[in-house]
């Protein structure tokens, strides 16, 4: 039987936690090849599931789904205050000279290559990322990333670690040849999010492991 493309983690009247698997849209893309997409997924079985957030198409990981209108209007405001706490883990090219640090760079998108983000600083939006070195690994030289993003903008992560010199293995984005080559898929996961349930006024804190 075929992969269903997520892993229900939590659920309850109100809302689902899902781990997304890599490969998979949140939402439809453009043109029917696209349609097909985990809100999509979720629907057949749960039919009031709307979208909170996103996850890129090729990042896995902790997704939450609101399954009434209320749960999602206080969702979306709890995201958009900057309420909710995120945590990814990355896996990426080189070692950097600290163990720990902040990206503050402005982002807006490639107008000339859609859908490339890139950092401006006349232009783009502000965008901030903490960082950890959780791993440092040889052969080939690589390190393991905690990223705790501040903001959260289109393909933030990817760009902010590209800018430092940090390419995330498996991107066929931004990735150099040689660093999209040392994985089969984008070594981007979210790892862990947290908040308070719209509901009961309880926090919240869900998390699921990276299989990279």
């Amino acid at each position: 039987m075929p992969s269903p493309g997520y892993t229900v983690i939590h659920e309850d009247a109100h809302l689902l936690v899902v781990s997304k698997d890599c490969g998979v849209l949140t939402v439809p893309g453009i043109g029917p090849e696209k349609a097909d997409c985990l809100i999509s997924r979720l629907q057949q079985r749960w039919r009031g599931a709307r979208v909170v957030h996103r996850l890129d198409r090729d990042t896995s990981g902790v997704l939450v789904v609101a399954l009434d209108a209320d749960t999602h209007r206080a969702l979306s405001m709890q995201f958009e205050r900057r309420e909710t706490r995120k945590t990814y883990v990355a896996l990426a090219a080189g070692h950097p000279p600290k163990d720990a640090g902040e990206i503050d760079l402005p982002i807006r998108k490639d107008l000339v290559n859609t859908p490339l983000q890139i950092v401006d600083f006349a232009h783009g939006r502000p965008s901030v990322t903490g960082w950890e070195v959780r791993e440092r690994l040889e052969s080939p030289t690589r390190t393991r990333f905690g990223l705790m993003p501040v903001t959260g903008r289109s393909h933030q992560l990817r760009v902010h670690l590209l800018a430092i010199g940090h390419p995330i293995l498996g991107d066929d984005l931004y990735a150099p040849p040689e660093v999209k080559a040392m994985s089969p898929r984008l070594c981007l996961h979210a790892e862990r999010l947290g908040f308070t349930h719209p509901a009961t006024g309880a926090s919240m804190d869900f998390s699921a492991p990276a299989d990279f």
